[in-house]
């Protein structure tokens, strides 16, 4: 059993149980998030799929915790105009457990 939600501008394969990253959300670690915008849902007796999104269908996860992705280093460069510019970047996430998937 598993659901595709869309949270961030980006959609993940989720099932109950699991951890997953993604973009950071307004929540302390600990609280409880629900994501409405369930895309399709799967199980045993087969597929369901929105239009865009499922109606009375929500995933339900616990937030963990407030981190950021390692370090990505940015190099600008250009030969022969003694141009060279270093920059890093870190993307912040937020850590969710899976709990429930209601449909």
């Amino acid at each position: 059993m598993y659901a595709i939600i869309k949270t961030g501008g980006k959609q993940y394969k989720v099932k109950e149980g699991q951890m997953i990253k993604i973009e950071k959300l307004d929540a302390e670690p600990g609280d409880e998030v629900k994501f409405e915008r369930v895309l399709q849902y799967s199980d045993q007796n087969g597929h369901q799929f929105g239009q865009p999104y499922l109606k009375d269908a929500e995933v339900s996860a616990k937030v963990i915790e407030q981190d950021k992705h390692k370090k990505v280093v940015v190099l600008k460069y250009k030969p022969k105009r003694r141009y060279y510019k270093k920059t890093g970047h870190r993307q912040p996430y937020t850590k969710v457990l899976i709990e429930n998937i209601n449909v």
